[in-house]
């Protein structure tokens, strides 16, 4: 499995929760595991200290209250605990996700999920022009807005070289072995993954803005 590695306790059965979660939502694992990876290192009591986001999919205060729980409470679970909240989280987007890209606008900006490539980043309190300034990592040709596609591409340069080819399509009805390096899910030579260092912190510039999205529904 990819980052399995990463996973420091209750590796096992973290594992089969991610596997038990994604066949629920129809996604692949490792996917999920790569957005955990984004998102916090797979470090479940990582907190941001601006703005409070905590955990595996970095849970904002308010999303946690809407979840039932509260950063907190969070906090003192383990990491298998907290992949129900995670799930929680997910599940109102179930059949919707189509692409690791979909995953990952479900913990960044909910409503781009299943847009267009050409789609824009905006919402009637957030121009196109604000969303660029405060995320200027994905503004890859400098005009002023962020696309699917360019979110798309810059997301894509955080997955092991060796696993491209398995993110960078669509969902498939029998997923085909290439681009994957591993067999039966055991640790492979590309089970490690990236090699960035992590601090919960996430990339600044797509954090800030990125913690709003999350309760944005419509």
């Amino acid at each position: 499995m990819l980052y399995e590695d990463k996973v420091k306790t209750n590796r096992e059965a973290f594992i089969a929760k991610v596997i038990t979660i994604s066949q629920r939502l129809s996604i692949e694992p490792e996917w999920l595991m790569q957005v955990m990876m984004n998102e916090s290192g797979l470090n479940h009591q990582i907190v941001n200290p601006t703005g409070g986001a905590t955990g595996l999919i970095q849970f904002m205060p308010d999303t946690a209250a809407h979840l039932g729980t509260s950063c907190v409470a969070l906090k003192a679970m383990t990491n298998v605990q907290q992949l129900d909240y995670v799930y929680k989280y997910l599940a109102p987007f179930a059949g919707k996700i189509t692409s690791y890209i979909d995953l990952y606008f479900t913990v960044f900006f909910p409503i781009a999920v299943g847009k267009p490539d050409d789609w824009t980043f905006q919402t009637s309190k957030l121009s196109a022009s604000k969303i660029a300034i405060q995320n200027p990592v994905f503004d890859i040709n400098k005009d002023g807005k962020l696309t699917v596609a360019e979110v798309r591409e810059a997301m894509l340069k955080k997955v092991p070289t060796a696993w491209l080819t398995f993110f960078d399509k669509k969902k498939q009805s029998s997923p085909s072995a290439q681009g994957r390096c591993f067999a039966s899910r055991q640790q492979s030579a590309c089970g490690s993954g990236g090699k960035e260092k992590r601090d919960g912190k996430n990339d600044k510039d797509i954090r800030d803005l990125g913690d709003i999205y999350k309760n944005q529904q419509k």
